[in-house]
């Protein structure tokens, strides 16, 4: 397999280079610029006799779908700056203005047709800052790094924009404070410039400067802006108060005082930003409040897993990529079992411990720890280093405890510091990289019996570049170290993660006297992400590369790590056709295979990936990948007991997806996997419906339903019977249902009502139950041992087993069937009153149904019966105002 494996890799490197062509080399255009002379007012035409200080730019090239030709229309744009603005006109012709789309959206959906601008400002050939302006107003913005790699919708400038609709096309102008961009201190300065325009109802692209698809990159390719003198350094200053006023309605407890029905709160707290150096921004925020948050979506596993959630919050979501920092990531071709240094939403997550109480006692348990204060320092110089520090510090939280009128408070989370520091140094105008990253998290005693007193985390890694980028090699190594009691590190390594505990794990050894343990991590890859298309516009690319894991890695105390001990070979292959070809706007074909071992050279996981997709010149997708995972073994899969094999099997995918620029649009997804003697099964089928009645109004709903089985090896429960351990496991029929409604009206571009709601269901219910006899068997039937009729019986919830038949239980377990149900949902109304300064108006509703035993309720049924009623729903109204003063 191995061989087979590098034989491949082998193949494609000498392919690849035997195919290479001389690289073109595309000019770069220019713009020159000149400082305002007059006034210009800022209403969406460019009529002013001051824009008649600069020519027209303009000269297009049509970017997709028909890349390298003539737009179908002509755009123009000029650029004037003075001591406080830049400004940019623009004027989008169009032979059929009636036919141009006006849809809006809230900022940075990127509605309709829009013209965009992205500004170099740094000049380092890696990151910008986009401005995008819709015809009906709606503004976009993203901070650009890592050459186009990464686009960050979560940096929100102040600017102005201001459209409009003449019979020739449509207009805008733009207004960007040059207190948002970031630049040197050099007397002429050049900056990198490209301009784009969509033209929606032929989703057709076009760029002033061409940069070919094939190119791989996006920043170092700009054309230019000259002419920029004498422009002085602007210290930005903002500081936004903001004060929040909240109700919760929820079912009130009879007898429990904390549970009267209704709680209210006010607060306040301060967000700011400071510009340091030109280059430098200091950003923090003080008692911070994100009630405005969209809720997570409702998941639960049964797989031991952690779960993910995406980071919401936007104090830590913007400019998040200076601090990104991944064991791995894919430069191309989607990421590989990627893990996280620093994963945010650590930081105000909930509360690790919980007190202890008998009977009678009522608690008053907080949610989620309070962040009392966070602050990071951001930036790039421009002499190339990028540095991000981020500081955080959050509440000693205590929950309370009432015993018949008598109150005393626990602890239930430490105050903990958390510390992020990243460093990046361009070399060779970027095609090298090289970079480090520091974390560390430091807790007060409190709750020594259960988390570490620090946790530590380091890593360095280098990027290289050649051949105009088309090539690459990346690797990263990565160090973590944690502390604390005995207790809590022998915890660490029976967790979930670890299992040094496994009687089969090699080279493996449970220290119950260790106070600390340390870990290593590492990937290298390498690969071909860009290349001269051939004569159908097709490119191949691929990548390569081996990943590991020490047993002793840990990183969830501030990132995030399913689980070490492992080591991964990965490789993609993909011929793209970036242009049309026959039927289709662009198409590709994808080739992955994945082998893992653990660092006693068991072979754990092989699995083979086809698959391919594009789009049709109607703009309708379609897609389907075949799946083969002939071995599968697990060493988490019985929490600790020793490694499973689990059954190989076929797994296929498909989907439809209709043209989404019409008012009405439908997705259909499909997947199912099969495996030997039936022993496992996965089908998943999903709708996606949109609906566009209005511009200004957008409807969305999505309806999934999973149904899975494992017939024999889910795990239960390890228990001792006659000092031997059983490892007790079932099959498991799951049954998962998860509606998803979304609703966007636009009063203006700044004035916006969102609604998003979501019911959930999961069911998984057991049957046959067994225990674990030869977990690595060949044959499927020869891992387990079914209990016999005469062997198990239930009783008020649990199961009883007599495994020697004597009339007498030898042990017992916890019927495991559950009925989970969840409803949550958001309205939010936002109104952008000024530049900066927000009012938002929230509803927030939750349920989570008490009725987890009603298992005999169809799943439609028993998700319409109790997601909205019943249980534990709460209500929650909020109030957020917000004044940004600037300076």
């Amino acid at each position: 397999m191995l061989k087979n494996c590098l034989f491949i890799i082998g193949l494609i490197a000498i392919t690849n280079c035997t195919l290479a062509q001389k690289d073109t080399i595309i000019p770069k255009k220019r713009y020159d610029t000149k400082r305002l002379q007059g006034a210009i007012t800022l209403d969406g035409v460019p009529n002013e006799a001051a824009w008649d200080q600069v020519a027209w730019g303009g000269d297009f090239t049509q970017w997709q779908p028909n890349e390298g030709k003539a737009p179908s229309h002509p755009t123009n744009f000029k650029i004037l700056y003075d001591n406080r603005y830049l400004y940019v006109a623009y004027k989008c012709y169009d032979a059929a203005p009636d036919s141009i789309v006006k849809r809006m959206g809230r900022r940075d959906d990127f509605p309709g047709d829009f013209v965009e601008i992205n500004i170099d400002s740094y000049h380092d050939l890696r990151s910008g800052f986009s401005f995008t302006t819709s015809v009906s107003g709606v503004r976009g913005d993203e901070f650009i790094s890592n050459n186009g790699s990464n686009w960050d919708q979560n940096w929100n400038p102040i600017w102005s924009a201001k459209t409009a609709v003449n019979k020739e096309g449509w207009t805008a102008e733009i207004r960007i404070p040059l207190s948002q961009l970031r630049y040197g201190n050099e007397k002429d300065k050049v900056w990198g410039i490209q301009v784009m325009r969509r033209i929606f109802r032929k989703e057709e692209r076009s760029t002033w400067q061409y940069i070919p698809q094939s190119s791989g990159v996006w920043v170092s390719s700009f054309g230019e802006l000259h002419g920029l003198k004498d422009i002085p350094f602007h210290r930005q200053v903002e500081v936004a108060p903001y004060v929040t006023a909240q109700v919760a309605s929820y079912k009130k407890e009879p007898g429990n005082p904390f549970a009267d029905g209704t709680d209210t709160k006010i607060s306040g707290g301060v967000d700011g930003k400071v510009a340091v150096t030109n280059d430098l921004i200091l950003d923090f925020t003080i008692n911070p409040d994100f009630g405005q948050v969209e809720a997570d979506p409702s998941q639960v596993r049964i797989d031991g897993f952690q779960n993910f959630f995406d980071e919401r919050r936007p104090f830590f979501i913007e400019s998040r990529n200076i601090f990104e920092y991944q064991l791995t990531g894919s430069e191309a071709g989607g990421d590989y079992d990627a893990d996280l240094l620093f994963y945010s939403r650590r930081i105000g997550s909930s509360p690790h411990g919980y007190p202890n109480t008998s009977n009678g006692e009522y608690v008053k348990y907080p949610q989620n720890t309070s962040i009392l204060g966070a602050a990071k320092f951001s930036g790039k110089t421009k002499k190339g280093w990028s540095i991000g520090i981020l500081e955080s510090v959050t509440e000693r939280e205590k929950a309370e405890i009432d015993n018949n009128g008598k109150r005393r408070k626990e602890l239930v989370e430490p105050l903990t510091n958390y510390a992020v520091a990243r460093l990046q140094k361009d070399i060779n105008g970027g095609n090298t990289i090289i970079g480090g990253i520091f974390t560390a998290v430091n807790r007060e005693h409190g709750l020594d019996n259960m988390l570490h007193r620090g946790a530590y985390s380091a890593g360095i890694d280098f990027l290289h570049y050649w051949k105009n980028r088309s090539w690459f090699v990346r690797g990263n190594v990565v160090y973590s170290s944690v502390n604390g009691t005995k207790e809590v590190i022998l915890n660490t390594q029976t967790a979930f993660e670890h299992l040094f505990q496994r009687p089969d794990a090699k080279g493996l050894t449970l220290d119950s006297n260790r106070t600390s343990l340390t870990g290593t991590g590492g990937t290298i890859r390498f690969g071909k992400i860009a290349g001269n298309p051939g004569k159908k516009g097709q490119i191949l690319k691929f990548e390569t590369g081996v990943t590991y894991r020490s047993p002793q890695l840990e990183l969830n105390d501030i990132g995030f790590m399913l689980t070490a001990n492992e080591i991964n070979h990965f490789t993609w292959v993909g011929l793209q056709y970036q242009r049309p070809v026959s039927v289709f706007r662009n198409a590709r074909i994808n080739y992955n295979h994945w082998l893992r071992w653990d660092f006693g050279g068991r072979l754990l996981y092989t699995q083979f990936n086809m698959n391919t997709g594009g789009t049709f010149n109607n703009n309708w997708q379609a897609g389907t990948s075949v799946t083969w995972n002939p071995y599968d073994v697990s060493n988490t899969a019985l929490r600790g007991a020793g490694a499973l094999r689990k059954p190989g099997g076929l797994g296929w995918n498909a989907y439809v997806n209709s043209d989404y620029r019409k008012k009405f649009s439908v997705g259909v997804n499909a997947f199912k996997f099969w495996a030997e003697d039936n022993a496992i099964g996965y089908n998943n089928a999903t709708l996606t419906l949109s609906y566009v009645p209005i511009n200004a109004l957008t409807i969305s709903l999505s309806g999934s339903y999973d149904y899975n089985w494992r017939s024999q090896d889910q795990f239960v429960e390890n228990v001792k019977y006659n000092n031997i351990a059983r490892t007790i496991v079932a099959g498991v029929y799951q049954k998962t249902i998860r509606f998803t409604g979304r609703l966007s009206y636009n009063l203006t571009p700044d004035l916006t009502i969102q609604y998003y709601g979501q019911p959930y269901l999961t069911r998984p219910t057991y049957r046959r139950f067994a225990y674990v006899v030869n977990p690595l068997a060949d044959k499927y039937n020869n891992r387990f041992l079914p209990y016999q009729s005469n062997q198990i019986s239930e009783n008020n919830g649990s199961y009883l087993i007599d495994e020697n038949r004597d009339g007498v239980t030898d042990y017992s377990f916890g019927k495991p069937d559950f009925n989970f149900v969840q409803f949550r949902s958001n309205m939010v109304v936002r109104w952008e009153y000024k530049p900066g300064s927000e009012l938002f108006v929230v509803w927030s509703s939750g349920n989570t149904s008490d009725k987890f035993d009603d298992l005999q309720t169809p799943v439609f049924s028993s998700l319409f019966n109790n997601a909205f009623s019943g249980g534990n729903g709460r209500n929650i109204f909020l109030v957020k105002w917000t004044y940004r003063f600037l300076r």
